[in-house]
């Protein structure tokens, strides 16, 4: 003869099972990701000089540390008074040489017509030809002396070789510099994570490989995540110091100085652990406890030492370096 259980019944049984279930924790081992804790710097993608392309006095300068630019950008001006001089001379011998293919053009349209009346001969005609060709090429060359020096002249204002932000500016208004000399030095926009970390485990890191970053304590936004993510993308192949030394990507880095250390948690290979929901240990007088069940059905407290925090399936496991082992049952209090 079959009993059926009344529908209130059958789930008040089904909830005190799922609640049993929920309330208790079998212990086994689990592979972890071993995370080692070193230090980043904040590192420019690239950093670029703005040079000087000619040697003078800087006359004005328009930047400062700290300050973004754009590609193109006039950040300084070098002027050198010797070049004003100098166009001012060309522009006398230009004036000579106009003065003086006038004069040879005049010449050789007079003898062109005497010619036809055979008054003069052809090598006077020639001479002539001659003397206006050579009046013409001087004439361009003093024209092309003048747009080297009016070149020359534009070329005073240094210009921002790309998008960025100025790191340092080496001189002051009135300095007098040389050609090539760095006026401004850039970081390109973008930046990255420069890591250190011990060749002993240099051979567990690859590119793509996920790192954790530490947000910054002071004056963080509280509502900001503990950490943000970022991705290995170069790793170099000579050991610097006995450290291997990699570069990192890492979004939203903008807010960081150019040289700050930031907490980084690298991938050092994989390790086997005990690990339970968090909600299983309880801290009393500073003593972490979980409660064991024993086979005969005993509930008894243990003192436990407890590892680092990580998620898993949506929630938070903490892992247990003593106090536990296989096949333990943990009940929550």
């Amino acid at each position: 003869m079959r009993w059926a259980l009344p529908a209130g019944l059958f789930a008040a049984v089904m909830a005190a099972g799922v609640a049993r279930a929920e309330t208790e924790f079998n212990v086994e081992r689990v592979d972890v990701v071993d995370l080692k804790t070193v230090y980043a710097e904040v590192r420019p993608i690239d950093t670029v000089p703005g040079r000087a392309r000619i040697g003078g006095t800087v006359a004005t300068l328009s930047v400062d540390e700290g300050q973004a630019v754009k590609a193109g950008e006039v950040i300084a001006m070098v002027g050198d008074p010797k070049l004003a001089l100098t166009l001012d001379s060309l522009a006398a011998q230009i004036k000579v040489a106009e003065a003086e293919y006038d004069n040879a053009e005049t010449q050789l349209k007079r003898g062109r017509t005497l010619i036809q009346r055979g008054i003069i001969s052809q090598a006077s005609l020639d001479e002539l030809e001659t003397a206006a060709e050579v009046a013409t090429r001087k004439l361009d060359s003093a024209k092309a002396e003048r747009s080297v020096v009016e070149q020359q002249l534009a070329e005073g204002a240094v210009e921002a070789p790309t998008d960025g932000r100025v790191l340092t500016v080496p001189v002051t208004t009135g300095a007098v510099i040389m050609a090539g000399e760095t006026v401004a030095t850039i970081a390109a926009e973008g930046y990255i994570l420069r890591l250190e970390v011990p060749e002993r485990h240099a051979r567990f890191m690859a590119v793509g490989d996920k790192i954790f970053v530490a947000r910054r304590q002071l004056g963080a936004d509280e509502a900001a995540p503990a950490t943000v993510t970022g991705t290995i993308k170069q790793v170099y192949p000579e050991l610097q110091n006995g450290r291997v030394v990699a570069d990192a990507t890492v979004e939203d880095l903008g807010d960081y100085f150019v040289g700050e250390r930031a907490l980084v948690r690298v991938s050092a290979g994989h390790r086997s652990t005990y690990a339970i929901p968090e909600s299983f240990v309880k801290t009393r007088y500073g003593i972490d406890f979980v409660r064991l069940k024993r086979p005969d059905g005993e509930i008894v407290d243990v003192v436990v030492q407890l590892g680092r925090r990580f998620r898993k399936d949506d929630k938070t496991f903490i892992e247990v370096l003593t106090g536990v082992a296989d096949g333990d049952t943990l009940v929550m209090s």
